[in-house]
Formats: C-alpha cells, sequence, structure tokens
C-alpha cells in the first residue's frame, strides 16, 4: 500500500497536524510506503518516521519578514514569474507566512480571509507542483487530504484519477462559514472526493450542509490519542492544592480571558488552587490582556509555554482538573489526553462532544458549561461572557468539591483503530 498525506500547514503542530502525523506513523509500522506534503517554514524541524519521504512547500520564514515584504514588493511591479521561486532540492517557495485553518495559529500565519486571488492562484500553484513531484515518484494508491478546503480542493481537480480522501477538522467547516475566499469551487471539488472523515456527528451535520456531500461518503472516524505518552503513571501530589491546567493556544477564543475571569470569582482559598496554562500564544495584544489578568488573579498562574508530549504527560499527571472553556473546537485531543491521565475535566457544552464522550469514555468525569450566544461561530457576545464566567466558576466549584473519582476507559480510542478504519474504505 502506497499512501500521500497532504496538508498545507506544519505536520508536527494543532491538532490536525498530530492526526496527520499519528496515522503516517501507523502506517509505518505497517510498512506501507509514504510520503507527506506539507507547509513549512525553512528552519522547521519536521518529524516523521524513517523512510517516509518529505515534500515541503517553504513559506516565507519567520525571521525574514522584512525580505518577504520586499519580495511581496518586487511582485507587485510585475515580477509575476518569481512569485514562487525553487529552493531546496526543487521545493516551491511562497512569500507570504503559512496559510492557517484558524485565524490565529501558534505560529505566524496567513488568515485565508485576507488571501488575495493573486495569492491563491500562487498558493494552489506552488502546492500542486509539489503534489505532482510526489505522486511521480510514490505512484500512491490512495490520497489524503487533510481539511476539506482550498488545498484539497485543488488536489481533487488536479488529479481526478487518483482516490483522494478528505479529513474534516472543524476548522475547515468554520472557514467556509466565515470566508468567501473561492467557496464555490470548493465546494464543487469536496463534493467529488471518494470518502470524507469526520470526527463525530456534529462535523458531518456540516459537512452535509455546507458542501452538499452525499451522505453514504462520509464516515466517523472519532479521535484517537498516543496510550504509550498519556496514561496515569502515579505522581499526583499527596498535598492539599488543587491543580487545575489548561493546555491549547493562550487566546481568546479558546476561553483563556474568561478563565481567569472566572478564576477571580472563585470561592477557594487562596493557597490552595494553581493553575497551569500549556500552549503558544496567539494574538500579542490579547496575550497581554491575559498576563495582566493572570497578574490580577488571586490564584498563582504558570504559564508553561508549549510543551512537547511527554512533559505534557506529566503536568496532566501532576494536575487534578483539566479545564477547556473553548468556544470552538472539533474533538479536542486534549481532553481525551487528560483524561487518559486521570484528570477530571471541566469544558463547554460543545457541539456532539457529550455525546461522543459517553459512548467512547465511560466513567468520565466531566462538567459541561453552557456556551454563550456566539457570532461568526467561534465569537462570543460580549454581554453574555459574565454570565458563561459565572457557570464556569460553578462548574470548577463543583470539580474541587468533588474531588478524586474514578477515572474513565479511554481504551476503546486509539490512532490504531481510526487507521484501521482508514484504510478499509
Amino acid at each position: 500500500m502506497k499512501i500521500l498525506s497532504i496538508t498545507a500547514q506544519k505536520p508536527n503542530s494543532t491538532g490536525s497536524g498530530v492526526y496527520l502525523t499519528e496515522l503516517v506513523k501507523e502506517y509505518a509500522a505497517w510498512g506501507y510506503e509514504q510520503a507527506v506534503v506539507a507547509g513549512v517554514y525553512e528552519d522547521d524541524e519536521v518529524e516523521l518516521p524513517d523512510g517516509v519521504g518529505f515534500y515541503p512547500v517553504y513559506f516565507c520564514e519567520e525571521r525574514n519578514e522584512a525580505a518577504c515584504e520586499e519580495k511581496k514588493s518586487g511582485m507587485a511591479e510585475g515580477e509575476a514569474g518569481r512569485k514562487s521561486g525553487t529552493v531546496k532540492d526543487g521545493a516551491e517557495k511562497l512569500w507570504f507566512p503559512i496559510a492557517g485553518m484558524s485565524d490565529e495559529m501558534p505560529y505566524k500565519s496567513t488568515r485565508y480571509g485576507d488571501m488575495t486571488p493573486d495569492m491563491a492562484k500562487e498558493f494552489k500553484k506552488a502546492f500542486l507542483k509539489t503534489v505532482e513531484r510526489a505522486v511521480k515518484r510514490l505512484k500512491p494508491d490512495v490520497i489524503y487530504c487533510h481539511h476539506l478546503y482550498l488545498l484539497t480542493a485543488a488536489v481533487r481537480e488536479a488529479f481526478p484519477e487518483y482516490t483522494v480522501y478528505g479529513f474534516c477538522h472543524n476548522t475547515d467547516l468554520r472557514q467556509m462559514q466565515k470566508t468567501d475566499l473561492e467557496r464555490a469551487f470548493i465546494k464543487e471539488q469536496i463534493r467529488k472526493l471518494d470518502r470524507i472523515f469526520v470526527p463525530q456527528r456534529a462535523q458531518e451535520q456540516g459537512v452535509r450542509e455546507i458542501y452538499g456531500v452525499d451522505p453514504e461518503k462520509i464516515t466517523r472516524a472519532g479521535m484517537g490519542y498516543n496510550s504509550k505518552i498519556f496514561h496515569i503513571t502515579g505522581e499526583k501530589k499527596k498535598d492539599d492544592v488543587v491543580r487545575i491546567v489548561f493546555a491549547g493556544k493562550i487566546a481568546k477564543k479558546k476561553g483563556v480571558i474568561s478563565l481567569f475571569r472566572a478564576l477571580s470569582i472563585l470561592d477557594y482559598d487562596k493557597g490552595k488552587l494553581k493553575i497551569y496554562l500549556a500552549g503558544s500564544t496567539g494574538n500579542q495584544e490579547e496575550y497581554e490582556e491575559i498576563l495582566r489578568l493572570a497578574r490580577e488573579c488571586p490564584y498563582e498562574a504558570v504559564f508553561l509555554g508549549r510543551l512537547l508530549q511527554p512533559e505534557l504527560s506529566k503536568v496532566y499527571n501532576n494536575c487534578d482538573i483539566f479545564v477547556l472553556p473553548s468556544f470552538f473546537e472539533g474533538i479536542p485531543l486534549t481532553v481525551i489526553e487528560a483524561l487518559a491521565c486521570g484528570d477530571r475535566v471541566v469544558m463547554t457544552d460543545l457541539p456532539g462532544i457529550r455525546e461522543w464522550l459517553l459512548e467512547t469514555a465511560p466513567g468520565a468525569d466531566v462538567r459541561y458549561v453552557s456556551l454563550p450566544a456566539m457570532k461568526n461561530t467561534d465569537e462570543p457576545l460580549e454581554e453574555e461572557l459574565p454570565e458563561f464566567e459565572k457557570r464556569l466558576a460553578g462548574a470548577l466549584m463543583e470539580s474541587i468539591a468533588k474531588g478524586s473519582g474514578g477515572t474513565a476507559d479511554v481504551s476503546g480510542i486509539s490512532w490504531e483503530r481510526i487507521a484501521k478504519e482508514v484504510i478499509k474504505k
């Protein structure tokens, strides 16, 4: 079996990148021949199993922003032929930052909503040249495209003779709802995919409604986690301090500002609660606001930065409660990982998650906080936030008061199961 996996983003960052990489690892263990096409910066280190071919599209490096602006200026003067020059073993290069499916990525990025028609044209040109090189060398039996968006649509159109599967990661649905970029073209080509895999019921409904996909083409694949890394180690501290952990992008849309506001109204002993935050920053202005709220918080807040998975597992094992007050998610991988490490969970009542966890993680100690009214799919109405933050504080207090309980059975959730589900189609 020969498999080509494609993403426009970094394959080692964000949930969709983990999803791609974990599937590649599973198929490598089975002895399948593989290659990956991905968008990266030239100084990125991409970790893939030995023997997996890697075909990068290089975006403007973070450290060379001025040079990128100069290149952009030159293009504006008509140097069209130099928009996608070749670098390093024939790799294509684009002058703008990586196109991110989220409006705020954990690294420098371009919002699809800010792409000009010329940028979109060059984006497709660079990736399709790279995919063509990979296809000629690998001759894949199947192509896996991550995100039901611009790149997947372009690949479907350019390679009609190949079997192409698409993977929905929820942020693609949000882009289709928020962004006008080539929407008709994307819808037309996504409907032509041979099969589409979605995390759970809510995304299945979104794919049917937004793209008009035949329901027979859609498979609910769920989400996996790495049980070799995320499991109970017995390292939880035996003192009387309650430790709460958040993992994800340190940003407003992830609910971090609301989390600190909720903590400020929590009625609990000041010296007996600590909050840990693991993850990269998004918008700098938002981050400054979060730091200010952290300084004013009655409880000690520790910012850990972005952690490797083994380090994150240690944090989960040292903590008692995992909190995810996010306003928009698919199936959050962090929730599964925290449950596997024995944490209780407090999270927003995201569409489909309660049903999915009841089915796949019996025994999970999860408290759900109803979302505020939203606009643009992922932006809470400001006037609704005070009541939301009261509900969040109440759920945290309930979880603190209950103390340790049973552990969730997450044995049915694995990348191996998903890999088998995908390959049999």
